[in-house]
């Protein structure tokens, strides 16, 4: 194991900080390569794969699947972001991160987890209009609208995301050099700034509860109307049948809020109570797990073959 730097108690302008991975783990960590390696290689083989049947199949080019692909590619992007150092600081012990290269990870991952989960909200809305109106949504979704929704979709996560580098590099002064995380998460390195961080902790709070909740909201409603018009249905196969559709997107959206609301909540207000290595533990394997979208790529062909 490579020895860490000795941290300073109190520095400014610093030039790195130095992430510990999962702390009071000491040199179990090393092990947990063998859960955080394999999860990251299915994730990348799974997305890719993925992207690559959608590319390549042009009856595949319709707005569901490039739904799809656009969330295989957010998945894609976040775990790389994210698992490469995990695993280095997991394998080699505490390393060193250069304070730049600390604030752009820190912008890509919630810039990345912001538009995942608008990607969620778009697909559950285009669920509900495949559902509730069928007849209607060749017209009502086309390939045009998605790629709009995708573009917008990431200008306002990088609108909102921006100030959170931007929060934390107008301090100076930080207690401590060494993050006890996996990697460079906003609150994390709020922790260790010397200063009035109220603005910090205010606008993290406003933001989480902005995005995740006005998209739980709308995913909510989505798939309330998407309940009402299945139960309209007049056979139980035709009902099945539309909800196997959403089947694997509700899948997704348990595997990407549930955890991350834990977490979240826990940081806020458990933290006294839920030990942190599980919390950094719950956090990383969110951002690594395999993409349970491949598990609908059966239902959708099958839907779009038939038509309905």
């Amino acid at each position: 194991m490579t020895e860490a730097p000795q941290p300073n108690s109190t520095f400014s302008c610093p030039t790195f900080f130095i992430l510990t991975g999962i702390p009071g783990l000491g040199g179990v960590q090393a092990w947990l390569t063998l859960v955080f390696g394999p999860m990251y290689l299915l994730s990348l083989l799974g997305n890719g794969a993925l992207l690559a049947v959608v590319q390549t199949d042009s009856t595949l080019h319709q707005p569901m699947f490039l739904l799809l692909a656009t969330l295989a590619a957010t998945d894609l992007s976040l775990a790389t972001s994210i698992a490469p150092g995990l695993l280095a600081v997991l394998w080699l012990g505490p390393r060193p991160v250069p304070y730049t290269a600390c604030l752009v990870q820190m912008f890509f991952v919630h810039t990345l987890t912001a538009v995942e989960s608008g990607v969620l909200l778009a697909m559950a809305c285009d669920r509900a209009v495949a559902v509730g109106r069928p007849l209607h949504y060749p017209i009502l979704v086309t390939k045009a609208r998605v790629g709009y929704a995708a573009l917008a979709l990431a200008l306002k996560a990088v609108a909102i995301v921006v100030p959170f580098p931007l929060l934390v590099a107008r301090f100076e002064h930080f207690q401590a050099q060494t993050i006890d995380h996996a990697y460079c998460a906003h609150m994390a390195v709020v922790e260790l700034v010397v200063g009035n961080t109220q603005a910090n902790n205010l606008y993290g709070l406003v933001l989480s509860l902005a995005v995740s909740g006005i998209d739980i909201l709308g995913i909510t409603g989505s798939y309330g109307l998407i309940a009402h018009a299945v139960l309209q249905l007049p056979t139980r196969e035709a009902r099945a049948k539309a909800f196997g559709t959403c089947s694997s997107h509700i899948c997704v959206i348990l595997a990407f809020y549930v955890p991350g609301l834990f977490s979240y909540l826990t940081h806020r207000f458990g933290r006294h109570t839920v030990p942190k290595p599980v919390h950094i533990l719950l956090t990383s394997t969110c951002c690594c797990h395999l993409p349970l979208t491949l598990s609908s790529m059966g239902p959708a062909r099958s839907r779009l073959g038939t038509g309905s």
